[in-house]
């Protein structure tokens, strides 16, 4: 490996990197504030001069290339004076902004002209102002107080693939602009506000809101979907006031969906805080005694068969280990977790997980979309798809069409009988997907619903395996989920048998065979409600509570401890940011409190025996924050039933996927942002 000196101390590096990078190798820090990781090189900001022997000037070290041979030095009087002229400069046009400034205490100017910033200036000269510019609900604006650095140019039409923000005008007078003063239309828009070294590009709903000390930070994962972004829930007393990024290169990097940023304001709205009973068809205040006891006569005249329970989609896993526990207290096996009726075979768990992993989709050479649309269904991972092609030109298809995906696709057929001449080897792209090396294939949950849902599964493992693309090494086999708890509830086997369709838990809640009907934060199953007992035990006051006659107040996902299982099968801990509100109770401890009305105080909850359980009971388990261990898929000999269909990918209501997002005022006013530019024809997303 080739060798640089950096303050007197060889260091070896890798041939490509740049001096600021060889630097870091070397421990040493190097102030900058337009070079970003993930982004490409601008080298416009200057902060990060470097001395160089042999060289009259002091180089940028971010866009240097390193080499051989060189003698760096980063301390020397030179470099100080060097940086400190490039601060003065930063600070000619910089506005006293920092007592009123949402970046203040999180502010990289901030912080370095503690070390390069003089006490006076001698520009004598009037500051710039800039106008604000308006960029949606999400992004509070104050131009002038920006540095030209374009992370946030970049960043737009690098990693998002929307490239809404630009530079205008030259010099002085140049200014970043979204062009046509809308909103962005971006579903990680709001990434720009961490990207953004100054106060420029704010949060707007956490505007004036508290300030980074005053905020007790816990580390935990996003439930908003099935990816298990990894974020940091920032609180005030109990109040969640806002939820950024943490860095996992494995999963979300280090951006998160605007989702799953802005929807904690739905936290504090519409939530259930004491329990209700329906009295003269009218939702009334209760209490817990009442509450349960209602329920635990109900429970005790009822037939077992007769009561159905579904489990909604941001459930953890302790909590649905402990309903299905109850169930099997009160002999009912009608549990179910899926608000639509789609395929999955819960036999083996490489045929419900995304096998290939988030990191994989990298290596991968070739990707084949099936009746999904990943920029709603899993932004992050979209993300890290868009990433793929804008580097590797790595060729994508789909089957359906699923709209715009911030990149370019292929789409090789719309129906089932497309996928049959795939998988018979009569297509064209049979041969294109047999001579790639890494494949990729996400199915998707429209595709599952599908009457062939299980003609694709197997027939796509078939395939692969006789191709070799199930491996030890690669994977190519991966399902898309929607849901945050969907991979964990099949590992805790929470899923009706689909062999005897009449028996099915969907053929029964069709036919309003359920006289009881238990919902456990369960918001988006489709009840056409008759005569039956509905109980809602969850956070808010939504499509649930709204048909409920019992309800039961629970606590949100950041208001307990409790694991979930990301897409790729990952195990990781959401961790207790805040406290229920009111009376609200954690899930298995208000099941506590129905067993004990039950007298079966043997069978009483403990929240370590549960997490021991759930983490006994998952297959491939590994540890916490890894990756489950490959078991190789066993092929089923008969041919599964196939039915020439249209494969259409069901369109998501994208900022009101569930309680948590519905209940958000700013998700609202992004949801009204899209509906308006789809009537106008302007939409992006």
């Amino acid at each position: 490996m080739p060798k640089i000196t950096i303050n007197g101390k060889e260091i070896e590096f890798e041939k490509g990197m740049t001096v600021l990078q060889a630097c870091e190798l070397a421990d040493v820090e190097i102030p900058r504030f337009c070079y970003h990781e993930k982004l490409s090189i601008a080298g416009n900001c200057r902060m990060c001069l470097v001395e160089m022997e042999k060289s009259a000037k002091p180089i940028a070290s971010c866009a240097m290339p390193a080499a051989e041979g060189m003698n760096i030095k980063t301390n020397t009087p030179f470099v100080e004076k060097a940086r400190k002229g490039v601060m003065e400069f930063l600070l000619a046009n910089h506005p006293l902004d920092c007592p009123v400034c949402d970046q203040g205490g999180e502010c990289d100017l901030q912080d370095q002209s503690m070390y390069y910033g003089v006490d006076k200036s001698r520009f004598v000269e009037n500051k710039r102002q800039v106008k604000e510019k308006y960029m949606g609900p999400l992004i509070k604006t104050q131009m002038t107080r920006c540095i030209h650095c374009t992370r946030c140019v970049r960043f737009a039409t690098e990693v998002a693939g929307v490239p809404e923000i630009g530079a205008i005008g030259r010099g002085e007078n140049m200014e970043i602009t979204t062009y046509l003063e809308k909103a962005m239309e971006s579903e990680l828009s709001a990434n720009v506000i961490d990207l953004c070294p100054v106060g420029a590009l704010t949060s707007k709903p956490y505007a004036f809101e508290a300030r980074p000390w005053e905020l007790k930070k816990t580390e935990s994962v996003d439930v908003m979907d099935a990816v298990g972004s990894n974020i940091r829930v920032d609180t005030y007393n109990w109040e969640v006031k806002r939820i950024l990024p943490r860095l996992n290169n494995d999963v979300n990097e280090e951006w998160i969906s605007d989702k799953t940023r802005y929807s904690c304001d739905g936290l504090l709205k519409q939530r259930l805080d004491v329990p209700y009973i329906k009295k003269n068809n009218k939702l009334q205040k209760s209490n817990w005694d009442e509450a349960v006891s209602i329920l635990v006569e109900k429970i005790k005249t009822l037939n077992p068969d007769e009561i159905g329970g579904h489990i909604g989609d941001m459930v953890n896993l302790e909590n649905a280990l402990s309903f299905k526990k109850f169930f099997s207290v009160i002999k009912s096996n009608n549990l179910e977790f899926r608000e639509k009726n789609f395929f999955i075979d819960p036999s083996e768990k490489s045929n419900y997980i995304f096998n290939s992993s988030i990191k994989g989709i990298e290596k991968s050479d070739l990707i084949l979309l099936i009746g999904t649309n990943p920029r709603h269904e899993a932004t992050m991972l979209n993300a890290r798809i868009r990433k793929v092609y804008a580097q590797k030109k790595v060729p994508i298809y789909s089957i359906g069409n699923p709209g715009d995906l911030t990149y370019d696709y292929t789409i090789i057929g719309n129906n089932t009988d497309d996928i049959k001449k795939i998988l018979s080897n009569e297509s064209n792209f049979s041969k294109i997907l047999s001579s790639s090396k890494k494949p990729v294939i996400i199915i998707g949950e429209s595709a599952l619903e599908l009457k062939s849902g299980k003609y694709l599964i197997e027939g796509f493992k078939k395939f692969l395996k006789n191709n070799n693309f199930i491996n030890k090494d690669w994977n190519a086999f991966n399902f898309l989920p929607q849901n945050a708890s969907t991979v964990g509830l099949i590992d805790l086997k929470i899923i009706s048998k689909d062999e005897d369709k009449r028996n099915s838990f969907f053929e029964k809640l069709k036919n309003n065979q359920f006289k009881l009907l238990y919902l456990l934060g369960s918001d988006n199953l489709d009840i056409k409600k008759n005569n039956e007992f509905i109980v809602y035990q969850g956070s808010h006051g939504d499509r649930g509570a709204e048909i409920a006659d019992l309800i039961l107040p629970s606590a949100a996902f950041t208001e307990q401890n409790g694991l979930y299982e990301n897409l790729e099968g990952r195990v990781q801990e959401c961790k207790k940011a805040s406290y229920p509100i009111g009376e609200a109770l954690e899930d298995w401890k208000i099941l506590n409190l129905i067993l004990k009305a039950l007298g079966k105080n043997e069978n009483l909850l403990n929240f370590d025996s549960l997490r021991k359980e759930v983490l006994k009971s998952i297959p491939n388990f590994s540890k916490l924050n890894e990756l489950p261990n490959f078991k190789d898929c066993e092929l089923i000999n008969t041919s599964p039933y196939f039915e020439k269909e249209e494969v259409n990918i069901k369109e998501l209501d994208y900022f009101f996927t569930n309680a948590i997002s519905r209940a958000s005022k700013t998700m609202s006013e992004c949801r009204q942002i899209k509906l308006t530019s789809k009537k106008t024809g302007t939409d992006n997303l």
